[in-house]
């Protein structure tokens, strides 16, 4: 399962994060996970961009 996906295009990039959903998630905690892991890949990328 990709949590977590950077594809590179020749003019730009797409990041694809997410979370896991079940029966007892609590949605703002999963938006601010997903935030989370795409900050740590955006970070990767340009530490001195990310304002996600």
């Amino acid at each position: 399962i990709l949590i977590r996906t950077l594809v590179q295009h020749p003019a730009y990039f797409t990041l694809h994060a997410g979370a896991g959903i079940v029966a007892d998630s609590q949605p703002q905690h999963e938006l601010e996970e997903t935030r989370a892991k795409a900050r740590g890949v955006l970070a990767a990328l340009d530490p001195e961009q990310v304002h996600a």
